[in-house]
């Protein structure tokens, strides 16, 4: 096996975690580290990834990845909002529809055809050895801490329409049906000029929503990717004397605790880890380690910019297409199809400036 030492090294790394979560007696921390490195290994396998469903449509109006992304929130629906309404230990992912969201979503757009993947596909594709992965994840930790220094002023200048949650309006079950009807209006939609469709996208996205429906039972709320590595990022500039823990967002209760604790101690960043190494197994494991791939000085610098450029957006505007998008409307807010809607004008100019960063525009 040509990438015999990738598989050794990640066995490795995935062992010595396992012993130190199962020393910690922890078996809801062992559930989301193995659910994750499944959600890592059934990325890899199936191809799934949202920035080349964006390009599909916008290119061509081929919105077939797009509508099979609508499966994960469809499904996600029944099992988030009743239990959130019945148990107020499971929480949810509710955030307000304003001017902040909406440019921190054309940013996430834009970095991450910059990038050739969004959050979820920057972590992934850094565990299969994607050299451009390699080099904007750090700097997409980088992004959100600035974005976490700038989002809380932004949130209270700018336009807002205020939350929209449809579990407080209609109840779990009204407000389940009324996010399914959307959900459905938007797949006829994206689908009017699709060509045939394939039941594959469709079973792998509800293969994805069941381990993230796993993910809400074990951690108690939505699954998320941007906060861990916002809080990584943090923490690394602490270490070289640069401390962000003053300021606003951060003063918050849940980030000043994943911030004061250790590197593994908060949900996403035992998620985001997992979803790494099951990457690197399953691409070690099939021979499609991506490390020998060049990216030139270009691929650099865009990898570089549009890492920031989603960090910076992951913060303004709530999350990714995981957190913001999947977790929002599986929440029942209507900010995450505001999300989806924005993410795109950003995703459009970023294909126009594709052939800069080295990569295809297709």
């Amino acid at each position: 096996m040509r990438d015999r030492v990738p598989a050794l090294l990640g066995l490795a790394a995935l062992f010595a975690l396992l012993v130190h979560v199962v020393g910690e007696g922890d078996a809801r921390r062992l559930g989301l580290l193995l659910t994750a490195v499944a959600l890592g290994a059934v990325f890899v396998r199936v191809g799934f990834g949202f920035a080349g469903g964006y390009r599909q449509f916008l290119l061509a109006g081929d919105g077939r990845a797009m509508a099979a992304s609508l499966v994960m929130p469809a499904l996600l629906l029944p099992l988030i909002l009743p239990l959130a309404a019945a148990d107020e230990s499971y929480t949810r992912y509710v955030a307000p529809i304003n001017l902040s969201l909406v440019l921190g979503a054309a940013m996430m757009g834009f970095g991450m055809q910059m990038t050739n993947g969004c959050a979820s596909g920057a972590v992934v594709a850094a565990g299969e050895g994607s050299r451009r992965m390699l080099v904007a994840l750090p700097f997409f930790s980088l992004g959100g801490v600035l974005g976490s220094l700038i989002a809380p002023g932004l949130e209270a200048r700018l336009p807002s329409l205020g939350s929209f949650d449809l579990l407080e309006a209609f109840g779990p079950w009204g407000g389940v049906l009324v996010m399914e009807a959307l959900l459905l209006a938007l797949a006829v939609l994206l689908l009017r000029r699709a060509p045939p469709l394939s039941a594959a996208p469709f079973r792998h996205a509800a293969l994805i929503a069941a381990l993230a429906g796993v993910i809400f039972l074990l951690a108690r709320e939505p699954w998320g990717i941007t906060f861990g590595l916002t809080v990584w990022g943090a923490k690394a500039l602490r270490v070289l004397g640069l401390d962000a823990g003053a300021s606003d967002y951060w003063l918050a209760s849940h980030a000043a605790e994943a911030l004061q604790g250790p590197w593994l101690g908060h949900v996403t960043a035992v998620t985001d880890v997992g979803m790494f190494l099951g990457a690197l197994l399953a691409a070690a494991g099939a021979g499609r380690m991506r490390h020998r791939i060049p990216i030139g000085t270009q691929g650099v610098i865009a990898a570089a910019l549009g890492g920031v450029l989603m960090g910076v957006g992951g913060r303004l505007s709530y999350g990714c297409n995981i957190g913001a998008f999947i977790s929002g409307t599986a929440s029942g807010s209507l900010h995450g199809l505001v999300w989806l809607a924005a993410a795109l004008p950003g995703a459009w100019l970023g294909l126009r400036l594709r052939g800069w960063s080295g990569l295809p525009r297709e």
